[in-house]
């Protein structure tokens, strides 16, 4: 999926995912003004659609392989 690094704060556990609930990791800020938030399913599911009407796409979905800093070597 494009992406475009914005100044937008980081998606958090609140933000939750527009067609299903579920953790949002992707927020779509539309040419019309609105914003939408999905998590990485519906994200991919519905990106070519999205980009078609998106302005920017902030993309966390790396946030979901990613190994927490704190692990150490064992725990890898």
């Amino acid at each position: 999926m494009t992406t475009v690094l914005t100044p937008a704060s980081p998606l958090t556990a609140a933000d939750r995912c527009d067609r299903c609930g579920a953790q949002a990791y992707l927020r779509v800020l539309l040419t019309s003004g609105g914003e939408l938030l999905f998590c990485a399913h519906h994200g991919r599911k519905f990106e070519p659609e999205l980009k078609k009407i998106a302005a920017e796409i902030q993309d966390e979905t790396d946030r979901l392989t990613a190994v927490p800093e704190s692990a150490g070597e064992e725990d890898r």
